[in-house]
């Protein structure tokens, strides 16, 4: 039987080996949660410093944070597009889509203020306040065509909202065909000025003649004064069909009305509409973000709805021409957007940027009836 010195230690009690253990464990455990950390926020500030914005950070870059009315340019005589009604309240496709993109940049409806602009002002983003004087406007959504010339002079647009084409519409009681543009030669013909179609007709022996307004150009057709009128065909259709049943009067009233009708000239290159969001490149990406969600997000029947509601409702009145294409265009590779989102906002409000919903400025508009670039 072995001895042990009464010098020696014996053996250490179970269970003092057991409250080691447990201490050696909890160090690791320790150990490993530091590390963890430390590589956790090595791996945020890579992403901060390396990866796309947030949306917050885009919203500050924009100097939209705090702010309390976002302005926006918009016509204000088109109908169907985006007409100002008697009342003073704004109707149309291009007022839907503006109140879209603000409800997408943290703007209800009553911190949303229209403001008409005429064509040659919406580069500048140069609209009238109600004492006249010219104020800057954060967005132009008005009817503008994209084009090369217009990035040229320095003009910044978002991803295309919408796709129509050039059309002419005439009196029905004129019997002359037209097919194409060439038709108009020895005609008298009202675009808007600084359009794509002012430009279109140069060359093809039509007298030309260009306003600032298209219910100018519309009037003089209606008084015999010119013998046709062209520019995109979603501009024109809301001047071709009946106004919907209900819908409140405008305020830009044209005289001696008669029916038009509306010409398919065959022309193939399309009008892309896109929204001027000025020099800041961070208001830029949060439109096009917004059209983006549109076209690809959960809720991208926003977009359908306001087509469906405005053009979509015109087609029977213009056919064979085209009013618009009735699919929201996909933007293009220089217009994806992309912002950081953590995994942990994945399982939050899919847009916690939105206000909550407001009722709009009612317009005249019953239950189940609508009220209310070139």
């Amino acid at each position: 039987m072995t001895q042990h010195s009464p010098h020696e230690p014996g053996p250490m009690p179970p269970a003092t080996t057991s409250v080691r253990a447990g201490r050696l464990r909890r160090l690791r455990l320790a150990a490993l949660l530091v590390l963890l950390v430390v590589v956790v926020a090595a791996a945020v500030r890579v992403v901060v410093a390396a990866g796309p914005p947030t949306r917050e950070h885009l919203l500050e870059q924009a100097r939209l944070t705090g702010k309390q009315t976002l302005l926006i340019g918009v016509k204000d005589d088109q109908p169907g597009v985006s007409q100002q009604l008697e009342n003073g309240a704004f109707e149309g496709f291009d007022i839907d889509i503006a109140y879209m993109i603000a409800e997408d940049l943290g703007f209800d409806a009553p911190r949303v203020r229209f403001l008409p602009i005429e064509s040659e002002d919406r580069a500048r983003r140069q609209a009238r306040g109600p004492d006249g004087r010219f104020v800057t406007v954060d967005l132009v959504v008005a009817s503008y065509s994209i084009t090369d010339p217009r990035r040229e002079q320095g003009v910044i647009f978002s991803a295309p909202y919408l796709e129509t084409e050039q059309s002419v519409v005439t009196l029905a009681s004129d019997k002359r065909q037209v097919t194409s543009l060439r038709d108009l030669a020895g005609r008298t013909v009202c675009t808007i000025a600084t359009s794509t179609s002012e430009r279109t007709l140069d060359g093809l022996g039509a007298d030309a003649r260009s306003r600032n307004r298209v219910s100018d150009c519309i009037q003089e057709l209606y008084d015999g004064v010119v013998d046709a009128v062209t520019t995109d065909a979603a501009i024109l259709a809301g001047f071709v069909g009946p106004r919907p049943p209900g819908e409140l009067p405008p305020k830009t009233k044209l005289t001696n009305p008669q029916p038009l009708r509306h010409w398919d000239i065959g022309v193939e290159d399309s009008e892309l509409w896109g929204v001027n969001p000025g020099p800041n490149s961070a208001m830029r990406d949060l439109v096009n973000l917004s059209l983006q969600e549109s076209a690809f997000g959960p809720d991208g029947d926003r977009w359908r709805a306001a087509f469906d509601r405005h053009l979509g409702e015109e087609q029977r009145y213009s056919y064979p021409q085209q009013v618009a294409v009735d699919r929201q265009p996909e933007p293009g590779p220089g217009d994806r957007v992309e912002v950081r989102r953590w995994p942990w906002e994945r399982f939050a409000m899919a847009y916690p940027h939105r206000p909550r919903p407001a009722a709009r400025t009612a317009a005249g508009r019953g239950p189940g009836r609508r009220s209310s670039g070139c």
